[in-house]
């Protein structure tokens, strides 16, 4: 309360937000348009592919991606410039994202967990690959930012062929 008036707090991010937010991520990696996806994270925000299911702490162990903002850009880079081995040709993806769980949520975060169906096409050959994805969002002025991915691929203890992306 200010000088006798109540202010309203804002409303929780809800589901709906949510789910629209990772359905729009979604689709700008499918297209490849990545600048306006690096526009989606907070500055202090982490993008990780555990190798391990159960990991308490991502920073202490062993990870394929573990992405500050500066390596986020450093990949897009590469992913764009037509340099990387893993990359050239681009794969051809769709990702399918559902299920959503709201794990934990407060007045301006929410974490929600998602089922994502990744396909790929690529060299004449297709190929699917399933994750339970964690997306932390805040909200950051008038939307929301991502400030945490983690991907956990179901064989994330397997061999990795050619991830040439991102999941």
């Amino acid at each position: 309360m200010s000088d006798g008036i109540a202010l309203a707090a804002p409303p929780c991010i809800t589901l709906q937000d949510a789910a629209e937010f990772i359905w729009r991520e979604a689709d700008l990696l499918d297209r490849h348009d990545y600048y306006p996806w690096l526009a989606l994270w907070t500055e202090g925000g982490r993008y990780v592919i555990p190798i391990e299911r159960d990991a308490a702490d991502y920073a202490a162990v062993l990870n394929v991606v573990y992405d500050d903002a500066g390596m986020r850009a450093a990949r897009v880079k590469r992913l764009i410039s037509g340099f990387s081995m893993s990359s050239a040709p681009a794969a051809r993806t769709i990702r399918t994202v559902s299920r959503f769980v709201v794990t934990d949520s407060g007045t301006d975060t929410v974490t929600v967990r998602a089922a994502q169906n990744l396909t790929e096409y690529k060299y004449g050959r297709t190929r699917v690959m399933a994750a339970d994805v964690t997306y932390r969002l805040v909200r950051q002025g008038d939307g929301l930012k991502l400030d945490q991915k983690v991907v956990q691929l179901i064989n994330s203890d397997d061999a990795q062929h050619g991830i040439g992306y991102l999941l």
